[in-house]
């Protein structure tokens, strides 16, 4: 605590005092009165995904006010505990410092660990805290089955890796992409097409090819991500090219914007030479 300046503290005492106006039965926000700990979670959700824009794109200016977002939905939360006398900002700030701590006795103990053990460790204090608490300890329990697809897909993965359930290289795995995208194929090549059936075989690809990224040390939601940022830039030049020759992307045919496609890759390819 000595390290921390007085005027960050008085910063978050002050943030903690405008939350509980806010709250105030009489006085405060009618908006804010409303709401739940159930409704708070679908703005949450965009805050955070918010901060991940601000990093990937915005000055550091833009990330401090987006990260000032979502530590208000923390405190909102803590607000909503404090007043249902269940915790407080105090107790989740305490909470999460008792947990780093008892997770690293390497740093604030003896335990000497290489950064290869670190990950070892760490999933065997949460199953030793899992135990002490009376709780399951099944290798998939706590996974948060709300988390994006592709993370939830590659957690799941990751958690059957640690009891030995992979592959051990990237060559199966890449023959598994191509024996489920096979699948799909087969199911669209039937006779009669069966959506649910499409569906399940579609999941299955792309399941194989989140397996695949991992093996490859990639992160697949980051690289979605970043194909999705590649593919919008073209296709804004794409229109970007089609008004300056006063042509309407609607009006077009598709082989007129592939070929506007392919000559913004080119345009791409010859800026980057």
């Amino acid at each position: 605590m000595s390290n921390v300046r007085p005027t960050e503290m008085d910063n978050l005492a002050r943030l903690l005092a405008i939350m509980e106006q806010l709250r105030d039965p009489v006085s405060g926000c009618p908006w804010d009165q409303q709401q739940t700990m159930q409704s708070l979670t679908r703005y949450t959700l965009e805050e955070a995904y918010e901060v991940v824009d601000a990093i990937e794109h915005s000055t550091p200016q833009d990330i401090r006010d987006e990260l000032g977002d979502l530590l208000f939905q923390v405190v909102f939360y803590a607000q909503l505990g404090k007043e249902q006398g269940e915790f407080d900002f105090n107790d989740i700030a305490g909470a999460i410092s008792d947990k780093m701590v008892r997770r690293h006795p390497h740093v604030f103990g003896d335990n000497n660990v290489s950064a290869e053990q670190v990950e070892q460790q760490w999933e065997a204090i949460k199953a030793a805290e899992k135990q002490a608490k009376g709780q399951a300890a099944g290798i998939l329990d706590d996974v948060p089955v709300g988390m994006p697809a592709l993370m939830y897909a590659q957690k799941l993965q990751k958690r059957c890796a640690r009891v030995g359930f992979d592959w051990d290289s990237p060559q199966p795995v890449l023959a598994k992409v191509k024996e489920e995208v096979e699948e799909v194929a087969q199911e669209l090549n039937a006779a009669t097409v069966d959506a649910q059936k499409v569906e399940e075989e579609i999941g299955d690809a792309l399941f194989a090819m989140v397996n695949l990224a991992r093996h490859c040390n990639v992160d697949a939601d980051t690289a979605l991500r970043k194909a999705s940022h590649k593919f919008a830039r073209r296709f804004n030049q794409v229109e970007s090219l089609a008004q300056a020759n006063q042509q309407s992307l609607a009006a077009m045919s598709l082989p007129e914007l592939e070929a506007l496609w392919q000559e913004v890759k080119a345009q791409r390819a010859a800026a980057s030479a």
